[in-house]
């Protein structure tokens, strides 16, 4: 078994190295469908987001989707990211622990959307490295769309206690045994 500290240097020096790595995750193309069941999913019942003459009323040529339907790109080119840049880590072993959002423009049905995600920053603490990464989403005419930063926690190095990993597994998928009501 490596020394831990030893691993944590390695780690941290390799992600040095990477910050500034950027990936191109290219020609999402967003369909009215995709518009209205994200809108159903998020339950926003916005007019603008399910027919086309509530967003014409308000300027638009088709409907628009509701702010956060940028995140669906956006988990795509986190993925991956840390499938063709940051490797090593388990998506399921980190904690998402901030995000930001600056939406340019809202997104509207036949844009073709393009996100440049880079690894902002990294630093480790406490056994855990922190990880920002901020994407640039455009459209077909290269205009931006939206600007986000994720930041993550995650095991240093991506190991992760399988004991833990597996606590954790099961209270996200519910299966974790919920305490006995109090009398």
């Amino acid at each position: 078994m490596r020394d831990t500290v030893t691993g944590a240097t390695e780690v941290a020096a390799l992600m040095a190295g990477l910050v500034g790595r950027r990936h191109r995750v290219t020609d999402y193309e967003v369909g009215r469908e995709n518009i209205r069941e994200y809108a159903r999913a998020v339950l926003d019942p916005h007019p603008a987001h399910h027919r086309d003459g509530a967003a014409h009323e308000l300027g638009y040529d088709g409907l628009i989707a509701p702010i956060t339907f940028v995140s669906i790109l956006g988990a795509f080119a986190i993925e991956e990211l840390f499938v063709r840049v940051l490797v090593g880590y388990d998506l399921s072993q980190m904690m998402h622990t901030d995000q930001q959002l600056i939406l340019h423009r809202p997104v509207q049905v036949g844009d073709r959307l393009d996100c440049d995600v880079c690894l902002e920053s990294f630093r480790q603490m406490g056994g855990t490295d922190i990880i920002v990464i901020k994407n640039l989403m455009t459209d077909q005419h290269q205009d931006p769309v939206a600007t986000t930063r994720t930041t993550l926690v995650a095991p240093t190095g991506g190991v992760a206690d399988p004991e833990l990993a597996r606590a954790v597994a099961a209270v996200m998928m519910h299966q974790a045994p919920l305490p006995a009501p109090a009398r």
